[in-house]
């Protein structure tokens, strides 16, 4: 039985906060935030080679701002309303691997990625008159059509199940709370559940694969609450958040 190694990891300076893959060139887009310095920060790295493309890129806002997506090369970046607010504002499109500002509408809204291109809206206008953009210069080119479907990506993330689906002493360690994040992938069975420990929480990753445990590893101590999904697949490549801060990719 062959134990598993990362690809590669990758430390950042904040909290990463979500996390976009570009499904025609598998690059990884990243939104850091570092709660001290109300900064916000983008880093974009290869899910292939595990090169890191930029990290520490910013806007002209330091906090109110995010990332919406990223295909063919192009990331688009947002504004909040403004403080509090889940209502985004503007959109600003960069370069996926140099950062590179391409174009930006601050009038305009993203609403989402389809299979012909981006998905806007004037913000001044009600109700919403959603229009299909072009990629790469950011231009209206017609209204929205029903053949603008959602554009479907490679990603698959992990189902909850309650410990019991699981036959008796097959998981490593005993959940917390009954509830198991469980993949399955070729022969691999993907797995993150919590434990007790102390009186505090613990996150937990096992890879497995018959007979036995093939990776392993420990993504949160002393934890209050119990952590959503702590990992996502894409096509064949799993990428999972380590302590909040780092990111962890490893090819199946």
């Amino acid at each position: 039985m062959t134990m598993l190694q990362p690809l590669f990891s990758h430390q950042f300076g904040g909290t990463i906060w979500r996390m976009e893959i570009d499904e025609l060139t598998d690059i990884l887009l990243l939104e850091i935030r570092n709660s001290d310095d109300k900064q916000v920060s983008f880093a974009s790295l290869s899910l292939t080679t595990g090169q890191l493309y930029f990290e520490g890129f910013t806007t002209e806002e330091r906090w109110l701002t995010g990332l919406e997506a990223v295909y063919d090369g192009v990331a688009l970046l947002h504004y909040y309303k403004h403080e509090g607010s889940p209502e985004h504002k503007g959109i600003v499109a960069i370069g996926a691997q140099d950062a590179t500002a391409l174009w930006s509408n601050y009038s305009h809204a993203f609403d989402h990625l389809s299979t012909n291109g981006p998905i806007v809206y004037d913000t001044s206008l009600q109700p919403k008159k959603p229009m299909l953009a072009d990629m790469i210069t950011g231009r209206p080119m017609r209204s929205y059509q029903p053949a603008d479907a959602p554009l479907p990506n490679s990603i698959a993330v992990p189902a909850n199940a309650p410990a019991r689906d699981f036959v008796a002493g097959i998981l490593p360690l005993e959940p917390y709370g009954n509830i198991v994040h469980s993949l399955d992938y070729n022969n691999y069975r993907i797995v993150s559940l919590h434990t007790l420990k102390n009186g505090a929480l613990q996150q937990h990753l096992y890879i497995m694969e018959d007979p036995g445990v093939v990776y392993t590893d420990l993504l949160n101590t002393n934890i209050q609450k119990l952590q959503p999904e702590a990992f996502v697949l894409h096509k064949n490549v799993l990428v999972y958040i380590k302590n909040k801060t780092e990111i962890i990719v490893l090819a199946l």
